[in-house]
This record gives structure tokens, sequence and C-alpha cells, in this order.
């Protein structure tokens, strides 16, 4: 039997980074009809889109760029949510496994959606000054959230282009200040094990000291000294270590038990994109991967993350949001390793630079919760069109 096949479809996308992460977008009506609800065939679809599942590791053939922090997809729509311009859905793409995680959010493409929105014809007319800041109301499908970004405009324009500089981004650029509100809503456990700081018992690796907050993302802070570490490592001191890799997979699948997260260690494998791993350190000089020397005054701390089983190149958004309120309260790891006390912001050092983080939190009858958290990021169009992806055979 000959088989058949079939020509490529072609589907309206862009190609755009936000912070430190690119990813493709989609108007969600653009989407192929079966793919326009949860379901295998969208994932399917994002999955060929991005590349994925590669066994090589590169995702030479597709979108992806065979990191965490590039192998994303986000589907937006006009919102169904009062007093919202656009509904955002972010997918996390696996890279070596057929699989698209759903669980949380990406801070950084945030940047992006509001430009990206505008663009595409998502935000109201009359919502959108020719010159100034529009402020789009984005609806955070995923973990069903209100982030609100600003964006700048000239000439009736998206201003992508400007002199705003992002640690872990080589250009500048015009500056987008992004808006989480209410991370935590009051009826929420920010942290869900009622501790600020808990004995996490991790079997045949040992008990650390761990914050696990939910703010953001969920995220298990650690202390670098515990682990071994110092707080200014870059990249490869830990991605190319596999066994200091399966640890960190390890503590974070018992975390995720001790979060409530899942209810057996072996559901880790099928929730990759939370929660996150992070470890802290108190500030000292270091040099940025991109060789820049930081003194221990520029900063307030030091913290490392890892995303998808690997230590990211930066910091992704999400996981400021919960550095940026876990520094905020007194007696966290974060807050202790940034010199206790209180505080409304704290600038961190990272793989390739700094990052400032506000944060407004407040303790409300014995529980704490954070009204909004604020950084500055930048975004912009790489390109545009359609992307051509196979179907399947007859």
């Amino acid at each position: 039997m000959t088989t058949v096949h079939k020509p490529q479809i072609k589907v309206p996308a862009t190609y755009m980074r936000g912070g430190t992460s690119k990813g493709v977008f989609f108007n969600l009506t653009d989407l192929p009809e079966s793919c326009q609800q949860a379901g295998s065939a969208r994932d399917e679809l994002l999955l060929r889109v991005i590349g994925s599942p590669d066994p090589y590791g590169k995702q030479t053939d597709g979108m992806g760029g065979a990191t965490s922090s590039t192998s994303k997809t986000v589907i937006l729509a006009q919102s169904t949510q009062t007093d919202h311009d656009v509904d955002y859905l972010f997918g996390q793409v696996a890279i070596d496994k057929a699989f698209v995680d759903w669980s949380g959010n990406c801070g950084n493409l945030t940047a992006a959606v509001g430009s990206f929105a505008i663009s595409s014809g998502l935000v109201s007319a009359d919502r959108i000054p020719d010159n100034g800041i529009c402020e789009v109301r984005i609806w955070q499908k995923n973990i069903s959230k209100t982030i609100i970004a600003h964006v700048p405009m000239t000439n009736g324009e998206v201003q992508e282009t400007g002199d705003f500089e992002l640690d872990g981004v080589t250009f500048p650029a015009a500056e987008v200040k992004v808006d989480f509100v209410a991370p935590v809503d009051p009826s929420e456990a920010m942290f869900p094990t009622g501790n600020l700081v808990d004995d996490l018992v991790v079997p045949d690796i040992g008990t650390f000291k761990a914050t696990m907050i939910t703010a953001g993302i969920p995220t298990i802070f650690l202390n670098a000294e515990e682990i071994g570490y110092t707080g200014t490592e870059l990249q490869e001191a830990i991605n190319g270590d596999e066994k200091a890799l399966a640890r960190f997979e390890t503590i974070r699948a018992y975390g995720a038990v001790k979060m409530g997260l899942i209810s057996d260690i072996s559901e880790a494998a099928s929730r990759q994109h939370t929660p996150k791993v992070a470890f802290v350190a108190p500030t000292q000089a270091y040099t940025s991967s991109s060789g820049k020397n930081i003194s221990a005054s520029e900063i307030d701390l030091h913290v490392r993350a890892l995303s998808m089983g690997k230590l990211h190149h930066a910091m992704m958004g999400t996981a400021a949001v919960a550095i940026g309120t876990a520094a905020a309260i007194p007696g966290t790891l974060v807050n202790l390793a940034a010199g206790s006390g209180e505080r409304s912001a704290v600038t961190f050092g990272h793989p390739s630079g700094t990052l400032k983080v506000g944060a407004q939190a407040e303790c409300i009858s014995g529980n704490w919760t954070v009204k909004k958290v604020s950084m500055s990021r930048s975004a912009r169009v790489l390109m545009e069109g359609w992307v051509r992806v196979p179907v399947s055979s007859e």
C-alpha cells in the first residue's frame, strides 16, 4: 500500500522574545479548529512546531532553541473575564519528551503578551493611546491571575526599541513594566506547609532547610551552602553534572509532595514546569556569564534557579515574583540571605547579572499575602508570518 504524504499546513504565528525567553505566539482563532481547545491535538501541534520530542536534544527540526527558555508556546484570545483585555495561556514544551506542561505561567514571556495583544487587535482601540503607555490587562489562564503589562506606544504602534538593558539579553530595547497583581489570593496558602522554613527530608540525600512558597510560581528555596554551593555558580558548574541534576530533581519531587502539588514523587516526572527549585546565598562579588564583574554592593543576595531540570541562564520571571515576595517576608530563607528585616524591593544576582523586583506584602490575621509584585522586562517581535507544520501521513 502506498503511503500518502500530506503537505505541511500553514499556521499564522509570531516568534517573540519576552524578557530572557523566546516563544511562538498564536492567536487562538488562527489555530486549526481541532487545536482551539485543550487536548492531544493541540499538544501534538505545539510539539511539532517546537521540534519535540527530540532525542538529540537540539530541536533542529522546529522553532525551539533546545533550552527551557526557548522551548515555549503562547496562545492568546480576547478575554472572557470582566475588566481584562486578553486571555494568556502558556505551554512549556519538553525537549526530549512528548509533553506540554500547562501547570504554570511564564513571567518573562508575559512582557511580550501585551504587545502581541495590541498588534493582533485583541485590545480595544479606545484603550490604546497613540503615544504614552497602554495598560494591557492580562488574564493568566494557567494560574487564574491578573497581570498588567505597561506597553509603550509611539504614533499608534508598539514601541519596541529603546535603551533599557536587561541582564541576560544582549541588546537594549524598550522597557515594559509588568505588575503581577495579587499573585497569592488571601484565601490561598502562600506557604502550603504553614511554615516560613521547613526541614525538607529527602531520603538517601539529606535533610535541608527550605522555604516553600506559592507566589508567581510554586518554588522551593534552599540555602546554597547546605547543598554544597556558593550561590555564585554559572550554568556550566551544574548543567554538566548529571549527579547534581538528578539530586536537584529528587529534592524537587519530595518538595512537590510536601507542598501538596503531587501525592507521590513518581508524579513529578509529568509536572516538570512546577515547582521550581532554587538556592540562595548572601551577597558576594562575582563574574556573570557575559564576563561582567558585579560587586557585592550592587546586590542584596544571590539566587540560582533550575527550570525543566537545568540551571537557568538568568531568572524566570515567575520565580522572580517568588523571590521578591519571599524577600519581603521576614524569616524566609530568601529574606535571611538578603540580610533579614522588612523590605519592599530586592536586587539579586543571577548567572547573567542582576534583577530588581519589588513586592508589597502584608500579614493579615497571621497569614501572609502579597498585593503586587513588579519588575521591568523588555520584548520584541523577532519574526512574524506562518509556521509550517507537517501533518500525519496516511
